[in-house]
């Protein structure tokens, strides 16, 4: 893929800000009912999990809940609930992880370490919802064509509506087992040679904390503005990586940006 394509998050960020505009100066109605939407934009990422580069990929925004029961996402993955009793919510779980192309790893690195493809998990989830404006849980999953398993504790919480705009805040801890930080991050003694680093066989743990800032800017009842700002660090065996130490970085920004259609 081709990476430093600003001008889908430019226009989308001048909308945006319009959008904000006429919503503050016209006092655009909130619409709490209205919690499904569905559109598209444009997510800036690192190349790949611990690179200093970035790409731009354009995504579909979805976020669609059936019957109470059953969510698609393109933030969240897919869920199933089992559970929804006395503030519990729980179920299967699905969801898809970036994988990294030659392009994304750059000169330095393609044809020396290997690509990955994209690959879909599944498990299940467990959470808790105190009030309305928080919930805090659980996913445990593992991928459904390989041998990597990812276990994830966070929080989320609203915060107050400024001029209509909902926003929230969630803070994530994940962890991999050994199979999926050696596939992210491992470094074989063939491939330390190519590099001229050291060999890397990283074991099972914690592989990074994140915090994420989410918005929705209203621009008409029915349209809105997408926004998230995520930070995450990485931890333990996949920060000190030497593909992350003398290639890329322990501190990972993605921001998203997209205009959705609100129902």
């Amino acid at each position: 893929m081709r990476r430093r394509r600003h001008a889908p998050l430019a226009l989308l960020w001048g909308i945006a800000a319009l959008g904000a505009s006429q919503a503050h100066g016209e006092d655009a109605p909130a619409a709490p009912d209205l919690t499904n939407y569905i559109g598209a934009g444009v997510i800036r990422m690192p190349g790949w999990l611990g690179s200093n580069n970035h790409r731009d990929q354009w995504a579909p925004f979805v976020q669609v809940t059936v019957d109470k029961v059953i969510t698609l996402s393109t933030s969240d993955g897919l869920t199933v609930d089992f559970i929804h009793h006395d503030g519990w919510q729980g179920g299967l779980y699905g969801n898809y992880m970036w994988g990294r192309s030659h392009d994304d790893l750059g000169a330095r690195l393609a044809g020396k370490i290997d690509s990955l493809s994209p690959r879909l998990n599944g498990g299940g989830y467990i959470e808790y919802h105190p009030n309305e404006a928080m919930n805090f849980g659980a996913t445990l999953s593992h991928d459904t064509q390989g041998a990597g398993a990812y276990f994830n504790l966070y929080l989320d919480s609203g915060l107050p509506p400024i001029w209509g705009i909902e926003h929230s805040v969630q803070i994530q801890w994940q962890a991999m087992n050994q199979a999926a930080m050696r596939r992210f991050f491992g470094v074989t003694y063939d491939q330390a040679a190519l590099l001229g680093t050291q060999a890397w066989r990283p074991g099972a743990g914690g592989q990074q904390i994140e915090l994420e800032y989410d918005a929705m800017v209203p621009v008409t009842r029915r349209t809105g503005i997408l926004f998230a700002l995520d930070y995450a660090r990485l931890l333990g065996d996949a920060a000190d990586s030497p593909l992350v130490r003398h290639f890329g970085s322990a501190n990972q920004i993605s921001t998203s940006l997209g205009l959705v259609y609100r129902f």
